[in-house]
């Protein structure tokens, strides 16, 4: 291990080029799964430099994630790793935990999704890398956050998803509360951290605070927060909102509603200009004058009414005919797509949000695109996932740490990387 040298973090930062408003930024991804790793992604889809590291042996249940496989491998794996550099290191270990200090040194932030404590017990708590690098931004993401009696615990997003209250909200009344068919919590999560990660950046650099801080996130917490006005309605109302089934309660007519060829669409036009354009587009511009009708309030008292209506109106057309009219007038509307509905879809083309992965073993496949959009500084897909487990073991701890061939082999056979 001697063979670690040690410059500042400043000076072992990657040099601000390459694309992305992020480029200079390198952070460090512990963790496994979705996240930490969706949170690692997002950094890197806007340039950001991303160290993934993996236990050796043990590598992340990810890249063999889920039954639709493709040449035996996971699809997924491609794209929630795509722009990192993979390697191994066993953080249980003192010489692994000396080389995850030595980067956390040369590095901006780091990222972990263990269960609160884990650092701590492997001896790489916050304030020991701190003493590394005082500018490292270490943001932690757990189910229940690093404190409060259910800290201690496991959590999968869908638990997040149950106990911070959109499940409850979700489906029809009087019928089991469904889940969303992904890991909804997990991802916004991820979202949160990064949020926060760059809030955090944005203080230590831009407002010359020179320190960095611990950004903690929780799967429950970041569910909790999309829950709108439900907290004071149940505070001061005793309001507990519950599933409204395709529509909002009150909320009319903004709501799903079928074509004549047997398509469904989304119609919103629950803001009073709105529903105006939307009875004149139906040919009932007599409706929006209609005191049951005429304001947000009289419309909610009589959501049915105003969308049997609309149902009405839409049965006689096909789905594009509906699509057509509406955005001509003015009326938000669109259809519910599936995924094979989004391939075809110009817009999404033009946008750039189905874009070609290049990947050695997978060859050309399609993954999303890059969000948000930056007109200086554009993020981009610059590689696939790597699956070889280790596969930038000699780029990151030979080029950055500068450790010999020698030193990793003998590394390597003592199972530290």
């Amino acid at each position: 291990m001697s063979e670690v040298s040690s410059p500042t973090a400043a000076a072992g930062r990657p040099e601000a080029t390459g694309p992305g408003p992020l480029a200079g930024i390198r952070v460090l991804e512990l963790g496994m799964l979705l996240a930490g790793p969706f949170t690692g992604r997002l950094l890197g889809d806007m340039g950001a430099e991303i160290i993934k590291v993996e236990p050796p042996g043990k590598p992340d249940p990810l890249r063999e994630w889920g039954k639709a496989r493709y040449k035996g491998r996971s699809l997924w794996w491609g794209v929630q790793s795509r722009n990192k550099k993979c390697v191994t290191l066993d953080l249980r270990t003192e010489k692994g935990q000396e080389l995850l200090l030595a980067l956390a040194e040369r590095s901006d932030v780091l990222v972990e999704n263990f269960r609160p404590g884990t650092l701590e017990r492997w001896n790489l708590g916050w304030e020991r890398l701190q003493e590394a690098n005082s500018g490292l931004v270490l943001c932690r993401v757990s189910g229940y956050g690093q404190t409060g009696p259910y800290a201690p615990r496991a959590g999968f997003a869908s638990v997040a998803e149950a106990m911070g209250g959109l499940r409850h909200l979700n489906g029809f009344p009087g019928e089991p509360p469904p889940r969303v068919h992904l890991s909804l919590g997990d991802s916004l999560a991820g979202m949160f951290a990064v949020q926060g990660i760059l809030a955090a950046l944005y203080r230590r650099d831009a407002l010359g605070g020179g320190r960095g801080q611990v950004v903690d996130v929780s799967l429950l917490e970041s569910c909790f927060a999309l829950l709108e006005s439900t907290v004071p309605e149940y505070d001061r109302l005793g309001i507990v909102r519950g599933p409204g089934g395709t529509g909002l309660r009150g909320v009319a007519p903004s709501n799903i509603f079928r074509s004549r060829d047997g398509k469904w669409m989304v119609i919103a036009a629950n803001a009073d200009n709105v529903f105006r354009r939307l009875c004149a587009a139906m040919g009932n511009p007599e409706l929006a004058d209609d005191e049951r009708f005429a304001t947000h309030l009289a419309r909610g008292d009589h959501q049915e009414e105003i969308e049997g209506i609309v149902a009405e109106w839409a049965r006689r057309l096909d789905a594009a005919e509906i699509d057509g009219v509406l955005n001509e007038a003015g009326v938000i509307c669109g259809p519910i797509y599936t995924i094979a509905d989004i391939f075809e879809d110009e817009h999404f083309h033009a946008r750039e949000m189905l874009v070609e992965h290049e990947d050695p073993e997978l060859g050309t496949y399609i993954g999303p695109g890059i969000v948000p959009k930056f007109s200086e500084t554009p993020g981009a897909v610059r590689w696939s996932a790597t699956w070889e487990h280790g596969s930038h073991n000699g780029e990151v701890f030979g080029g950055l740490l500068g450790l010999s061939d020698e030193t990793l082999a003998e590394l390597r056979s003592e199972g530290v990387v």
